[in-house]
Parts: structure tokens; sequence; C-alpha cells
């Protein structure tokens, strides 16, 4: 019952006029920004913290903002895939495969509406898992000190190479590159200078809003230049625009089998809403041995990523709120906004502030309800912004991502700073690097360090207190066990490939 006095308090704060009012522009945005390729969660997130800084919102309203700004991405994100088969985002790719052939075969309202429902029944279901759940793992997490911290921090990384599929190497690699950015700057206990090479401007580190804008914005500026797609106009939405009955009920087994696919995977460190939307719309084409239609237009093949993605974006907030853990990229950058305004994510965020917490977890219901009464309305809207050429998108990228960076401390070196760390970005994309795990290594890298350095305090230097515990001891096996993975798969491959030759 305590829970739900919370969450009534939470309400509180998210239904207020101006909250409201804050989620409506987030969830339009986002929705917006989701809809464009080449744009994204990320993007738009990253791009909107210091705005919101600057604009003096208080800590609860720009966490609303941010939060509906995601989830509007996740929604929008899927338009542009099902009408051009472009995916605005990583996590929208799934959704082509059955998306788009449902466009060209005239299905396209059909196909968005059910795409919408979808996101709306996924996001429904994660955020009460969030309301049943996070206070669960908050006050578990409460036995956690500084040891706990690094090992889970170490579970973290290890989980974006062990659930990377057929690239666990290079997001190894990846993760790596993020935790060396981290140790750019001042030690905060020595006062040595570390790889700064001389630089004054590299002093106080890297910002994360650098990074973030660098990596995404002017890598995918990059991209868009090298396009060659000229012309493409949006698909013919005249025919039917909702789906019926029939159609509902044959995707709800697949949305609620989904809708708890993606929460799990949300709330794992690391995982997100692309490797969600993978694992949900596979475990439905192995589900569907009658009338299997995946790849050619089936609904279920639509409904299954779409559910996955907007439950994997909401279940991510689990472990940001709760253990200071992001489970995205998109989180990693809200958990950088938090650092702005001087909070500190965690089991005792609960108690300390929880008109901040559950406010936030409210938000999340009056989001995907304000996004579902949006979407579905404004498909034919949302077409005509698709025709946006390129060359007058890059330029608005352009400036947008120069203002945002600018902006944090008015200085042309992070300008020049960021254009660097972009076309490493770009170099890094053509190479098949996933960027957002460098971004999350970014994030943990220093609260690793953190930790391990008062670990090490409180024992005196004595390593054993990273084993020393039931807890460390636990997830030092969660940690073994995602090594193992990869080589598992890549036996289980050999072996599947090797059974034809030998019969």
């Amino acid at each position: 019952m305590e829970t739900f006095a919370y969450l009534g308090q939470g309400f509180g704060v998210a239904l207020s006029p101006y909250n409201l009012f804050t989620a409506l522009c987030g969830t339009l945005i986002g929705t917006v920004v989701g809809l464009l390729p080449g744009l994204g969660p990320i993007n738009g997130v990253a791009l909107l913290i210091p705005i919101a800084f600057a604009l003096g919102l208080p800590p609860e309203t720009a966490l609303i903002l941010l939060a509906a700004v995601y989830l509007g991405c996740e929604y929008g994100g899927r338009i542009s895939s099902i009408l051009l088969n472009i995916p605005g985002e990583a996590s929208a790719v799934m959704t082509t495969l059955d998306g788009y052939p449902l466009a060209r075969q005239g299905k396209a309202g059909v196909a968005l509406s059910i795409s919408a429902w979808s996101s709306f029944v996924g996001g429904l279901m994660a955020t009460c898992g969030v309301v049943i759940f996070a206070p669960l793992l908050a006050k578990w997490a409460v036995a956690f000190g500084p040891a706990e911290y690094f090992v889970l921090m170490v579970f973290a990384i290890v989980c974006l190479a062990g659930m990377a599929g057929n690239k666990p190497m290079k997001t190894a690699i990846a993760a790596c590159i993020g935790l060396l950015l981290s140790c750019v700057g001042v030690d905060s206990n020595s006062g040595v200078y570390r790889f700064t090479f001389g630089s004054l401007g590299l002093a106080d580190g890297i910002q994360f809003v650098v990074l973030v804008l660098g990596l995404f914005s002017v890598s995918e500026i990059l991209v868009l230049l090298e396009r060659t797609h000229h012309g493409q106009k949006a698909l013919d939405t005249s025919g039917r625009m909702l789906f019926n009955v029939k159609e509902g009920l044959s995707v709800l087994a697949t949305n609620l089998r989904s809708g708890a696919t993606g929460f799990v995977m949300g709330v794992l460190p690391g995982a997100g809403a692309t490797l969600a939307s993978a694992v949900s719309y596979m475990a439905e084409k192995r589900l569907a041995v009658k009338d299997n239609k995946f790849g050619n237009g089936d609904l279920r093949g639509l409904a299954a990523p779409e559910t996955a993605n907007s439950a994997a974006a909401c279940g991510s907030m689990v472990p940001m709120l709760t253990l200071g853990v992001p489970g995205s990229g998109t989180t990693a950058v809200m958990l950088g906004a938090l650092t702005l305004y001087n909070i500190t994510p965690g089991p005792l965020l609960f108690q300390h502030q929880p008109d901040i917490v559950w406010g936030l977890i409210a938000s999340l219901f009056v989001a995907n309800v304000m996004l579902i009464i949006i979407n579905v309305p404004m498909i034919k809207v949302f077409t005509k912004i698709l025709a946006v050429p390129y060359w007058a998108l890059v330029p608005a990228i352009a400036i947008i991502t120069s203002i945002g960076v600018y902006a944090v401390h008015a200085t042309t070196f992070d300008l020049f700073l960021m254009i660097g760390i972009g076309v490493f970005g770009y170099i890094l994309r053509k190479m098949d690097f996933p960027l957002s795990a460098i971004l999350l290594g970014f994030i943990l890298g220093g609260l690793m360090e953190q930790n391990l350095r008062r670990a090490l305090s409180i024992s005196n230097g004595d390593l054993s207190i990273l084993w020393s515990s039931s807890i460390t001891l636990a997830v030092w096996a969660l940690v073994a066990l995602m090594i193992a993975l990869p080589f598992w798969r890549i036996w289980r491959a050999r072996r599947k490939a090797a059974a034809p030759s030998a019969s």
C-alpha cells in the first residue's frame, strides 16, 4: 500500500499543469526526433539537456521532459521504418522487416496503428513493472557498498559484449574506449593530469554532452552527407487507418509476451531496446510455426519489436534510478543529466527525493497515454515531415548540435573537440563498432574508478574485498557467465555448420 501512496504522490507531481504541458511538449518533440532518419532518443535527450538546464527547469520537470522525449522517440522511430524502410534508430531496425512490406501492400495505416497500440501496451506493462519492482530493488540495493557497485558495473560492461550478438569483440573494444575517455582530466585524488597532452581544455575531462553529440550527431551528419538517397517520398496512406478487432486479437498474445521480454531486457544493464526488439522478434518467429509470414508483412512481426522497444525504454529506468547504472545509451545520457542537478541516483533517492522518482514514474503513464492519442490522428502529418530533404536536414542538425555544445561552457574548444570526436565516431561506425557501448563505458568509467578506490580505502588496499560478500560472488558468477556466452554461441554456430557437411 505504501507503494501506491507514493505513486499517488507522483501523479500529483506529473499531473500539475506545468509538468503536464512539459510532458506534452516532450512527447511531440520526441516523436518528431524519432521519425526523422538520423536522429534518435540519444540525440533528442542530449540536445534538450542544456536547454532544460538553461531554462532553469526544476529537476523533476527536467526528468519528465527527458523521459517524454525518450518514449516519444521510441514511438516516432517506427514511422520512417514502416513508410520508407529507413529505421529512425537502431531499435527500429526489426520494425522494417514486416512494417515496410505491410506498407507496400497498401496497409500503411493498419501497420502504423498496430505499431502505436503495441508501443502503448509495452510501455504500460513496463511502467507497471517499474512501480512493482523498482522499490523492491531499491530496498535490496541498500546492501550494496563500493565493492558491490564496482562489481556490478563490471557486469554491466561485460553485458555489452556478452549480448552483442555476432560482434562481441568490437563491443568490448568500444566499451574499453569509453573507459579510457573517462580517465581524461585531473585525477580528483592526486591532482595529476591524465591524458590531457598539455591542453587546459581537457583539464576538466571530456564533457558527456560533447561526447554524446560528437559521437552521434556529428557522425550522423557525415553519414547523411555520404548517402545518395534523393527524391524519396512517403507511401500513400489513404487506405484504412486503424486495425480492426480481429487484427488486434491476433497480436494480443504477442504484445503480452514481448512486453514481458522487453521489460526484462530493459532492466538488464547494457541490453536496451535494440536487443529487446531482436530477441522478441526471433522468439515470435519461432513460435509461429503455422501461417508464418514473418518478413513478408506479418502483423505479429511488427507488434513484437514495437512492444519490446517501448517496454525496454521504460524498463531501463529501473537500474538507472535504483542502482545508478544506465540500462541503455539514452538512460546513460539521462544519468549525466542528473549529475547536472547534483542528484545521485541509487536506493537512497527513493527515500530522500520521492517527488522526483515517483513523479518520473507517474509521467511514464501520462506520456504513454499522450502518445497513443497524438500518434494515430497525425499519421499524414508525419509523412509530410519525412519529406524534408537532406540539404535542409543536415544544416539543422549541425546548428542545433553546435548550440547545444557551446551552451555548456561557452568555449570554442568544445566545438572542435566535438568535431574531432564526431570524425572518430564516423570511422568507428564504418568499421561497425557500436557507439552506444563507448557512451556506456564513458559513463560507467568514472563511477567504477570512484567505487574501486573507496572499496580499497575501506580494506586498506586488500583486493579480497571485491569478492568477500555473497552479492559480489553472485555478480562475479554472472560476469563469468556473460564472458562465456559469446564463446558458447560461436561453438554452437560451428557445430550447426559442421552438421550438414558431416551428414
